[in-house]
Formats: C-alpha cells, structure tokens, sequence
C-alpha cells in the first residue's frame, strides 16, 4: 500500500472539513468573507512552498509570516473568535449542563412572562411604535445594561409599551430584559456590518443582528415605518411575524 489509512485519519480530516465550513459560515454572515477566501490562498501557497517544492528561503520567510499572522489574526477576527466560542458554549447539551450545575435554575423566562412582552409588542406593531427589546438566556449583557437607564422591574405590558413611546426619552434604545425583569432601557447594542441584510431594514434591525451575532439573547423588533414584527437570533432574521409565530420562537428557548 501507498499509505496507511486509519479511521483516525478519516475523523482528522472530517473535523478539519467541519472547521473550514463553520468559519466559513461565520465569516459570509459577518461579511469578512473575502478575507476568509485570501487566507486559505495564503496557506494553499504556504503548503505549496514548503512541502511539494521545498524553498528553503521563501520557506523561512513564510513560516515567520504564519507565526506573525496567527496573532494578527487573533486581532483582526476577535469578534468572530468569540462568536465561536460563544456559539460551543451554548450548544444545546453543554447549556443544558451548566444550567444542571447552574444555581439560578429558576432565572429562566416562563409562558407567563413571555406573553406580556408578545401583547405589547402587537400593540405597538398596531400603533407602528418602533421597539427593540432584548432578552437575555446564557451570555451575560451585564455590559450592555451598563450603556442604558437601569429600571430592574418585573416584566409588564403597560410599561413595556410606555417606555417605547414616541415622546419617551428611552424610546430611542434597546431594552434588555433578564431573570424576569426589566433591566435597563435606553441601552446600546453593537451594531452589525453585514452586507447580507437587506438594505430596506433600518438600524434597528442592525443592532438586533449585532447582538443576536454576540450573544445567545432573542432580539426583538417593532418597526416604526411597517409595524412589522421581527426577531434576529444566532445570527438570523424571522420577519413580518404574527404574534403567535412571535410566541412560539420566544419560547422555544425556554
């Protein structure tokens, strides 16, 4: 035989194929893409230098390249990185875990307190009053709380709704609900830089994206221009969406 060829080569080389895939997917939703596809150009002529030719000296020279880059890297894809981390972290079994050794098991957002976010939010698509509302599962916002007015309130339809008033001095922010209250208003959200989100959704739905791309937290719409009610989570939009269909995606996370 020309080579030996083990099943553990054969898992090696499925789990090199997942990892190029998944940070191909992570970097087309952040619009890094380009960057992805020069990287792996980089690398093929890198391979190609240094193990079919054999250069000696433009070897060396991208070596040094490769151990300077992987740190430039880190820099350059901090997000993403963190993203990824993120993303294996919330995995559905090791949450399940943390919350089994976790000690705020009943921290967790029930139907009953989920309903009054639902109502206000169909009261207000009814009345076109813009809203971003963020609910916090595994990732701490803690930081972004900090960037808004802290409220620490219970969860209620009528003050949801009074918050996001036209003439309210919070209307403008998110709102970031957690262990079953309201936090803080008025907060500031990391705005994502897509290219994939379509240009007729406005800045809203941008920061909804931007959190939902940092955290595991559901980020809820109102638009003020169509009344439509949206959802960005993990990185993906569920538009114009019924306040049944709103329920439903709510607590799937519950």
């Amino acid at each position: 035989m020309f080579f030996d060829f083990s099943i553990k080569d054969f898992i090696d080389i499925l789990l090199v194929a997942f990892l190029l895939y998944y940070t191909y997917k992570l970097m087309k939703a952040s619009g890094s893409i380009k960057v992805f596809m020069g990287i792996l150009v980089f690398l093929l002529i890198w391979l190609v230098v240094t193990q079919v030719l054999e250069m000696k000296l433009l070897g060396s020279i991208f070596d040094t390249l490769m151990s300077v880059g992987v740190i430039a890297l880190i820099v350059l894809f901090q997000d993403e990185i963190r993203r990824f981390l993120l993303t294996l972290g919330s995995h559905q079994h090791i949450s399940a875990l943390a919350r089994f050794f976790s000690a705020s098991k009943g921290d967790a957002l029930q139907h009953d307190d989920i309903m009054p976010i639902v109502m206000a939010c169909l009261s207000m698509s009814k009345q076109k009053v813009g809203a971003l509302i963020v609910i916090e599962h595994e990732t701490p916002l803690d930081e972004i709380v900090r960037t808004g007015d802290v409220i620490d309130a219970l969860i209620n339809q009528r003050l949801i709704e009074n918050i996001f008033f036209k003439n309210s001095p919070l209307h403008d922010g998110a709102m970031i609900i957690s262990q079953k209250r309201i936090k803080a208003a008025g907060c500031i959200l990391p705005v994502s830089h897509s290219l994939n989100i379509p240009k007729e959704l406005g800045l809203r739905h941008r920061a909804a994206m931007g959190m939902s791309q940092q955290s595991d937290a559901h980020a809820i719409i109102v638009s003020e221009e169509t009344g439509a009610i949206s959802v960005a989570y993990r990185g993906q939009f569920y538009l114009r969406l019924s306040a049944e269909e709103l329920e439903r995606i709510l607590t799937k996370e519950v």
